[in-house]
């Protein structure tokens, strides 16, 4: 019998087909190609792939597509990894903003590149490159000039403004787009099933929490919320039956019902029925020496062999 064929290992292949608009890859006016990069992310505080365009102009976010069992043809080649990877350009200050956080612990003003540097993602320098990075500081930190050097300290009431607008330039953009964020949205593909009255703003503003949310702390969120002056919702035990709310409890499950009542020794039986003519017949019968009618269908038990 031959030998069952094995599958070649998976092996790590760093070629993606990526998704990109020009603009990303466009060198005729940089010297730097584009690049992958590590980064810290401002949500979750762990490494993720970012990318940085040509001449670390503009920072772009790394999505990937992938599937099971996925590959590509690509020329006359096969590319076994089969994902597909969008490149989106982002505000660089959501990845700056945590750096400045940090560093406002010590409330005092400092130099930005001392400010923004970290030992386990050193590419996080890279970002002041960014032609939207040190225009933009000012959204989030005060700054003060000594002759040619400026300094800056975080400003926690900037920032809190600066999410403002950028959950109310969200909402225009939703609203723009006819996209549903109300009792109307059926699936996650955010479209109104049936006519409906437009979503209450609390809504949307709600919603663009959300979206700005994944790009800011868990802390910063909650602040975030409290500035927007919306108050945070129940908890899912909180708003949910009382029926599922003591199953999800961890005290003892409570019968709605009193099910001892089907065991007690106290259980009135009810009175039997009136026997028909034959069975009054046949409880006259002598039955001496006659077999119950169980003892036919009953296993027969073997006997033991001394």
């Amino acid at each position: 019998m031959a030998a069952k064929k094995k599958r070649a290992p998976n092996v790590q292949n760093d070629s993606w087909v990526v998704i990109a608009a020009d603009s990303a890859i466009h060198t005729q006016k940089h010297d730097r190609d584009a690049d992958f990069v590590k980064l810290r992310n401002p949500s979750t505080d762990a490494a993720c792939l970012y990318m940085l365009g040509c001449g670390d102009a503009q920072l772009y976010e790394v999505k990937a597509f992938e599937e099971d069992f996925h590959s590509w043809f690509v020329g006359q080649t096969v590319q076994r990894d089969g994902r597909l990877v969008f490149v989106t350009p982002m505000d660089p200050l959501f990845l700056i903003l945590p750096y400045f956080i940090k560093s406002g612990k010590e409330a005092k003003f400092q130099p930005v590149d001392q400010v923004v540097t970290d030992e386990e993602f050193p590419a996080c320098s890279r970002l002041l490159s960014c032609t939207r990075s040190l225009a933009s500081l000012q959204h989030i930190a005060e700054e003060k000039e000594a002759g040619s050097t400026k300094f800056h300290r975080y400003s926690e009431e900037k920032t809190m403004n600066w999410l403002k607008k950028k959950v109310e330039r969200t909402v225009v953009a939703l609203k723009r787009r006819n996209i549903s964020v109300g009792e109307g949205v059926k699936s996650t593909t955010y479209v109104r099933v049936k006519s409906e009255p437009d979503s209450h703003e609390e809504d949307y503003l709600r919603y663009a929490h959300g979206l700005i949310s994944e790009y800011i702390s868990a802390d910063l969120s909650r602040a975030l919320l409290k500035h927007l002056e919306l108050p945070e919702l129940l908890s899912p035990k909180e708003t949910e039956p009382p029926s599922k709310k003591r199953k999800l409890s961890d005290n003892p499950v409570e019968a709605g019902e009193d099910y001892t009542k089907f065991n007690s020794a106290d259980f009135v039986r009810k009175p039997p029925k009136k026997m028909t003519a034959a069975q009054k017949t046949l409880a006259k019968v002598d039955k001496t020496g006659m077999k119950p009618m169980s003892s036919f269908f009953s296993p027969k038990v073997k006997a033991e062999k001394n």
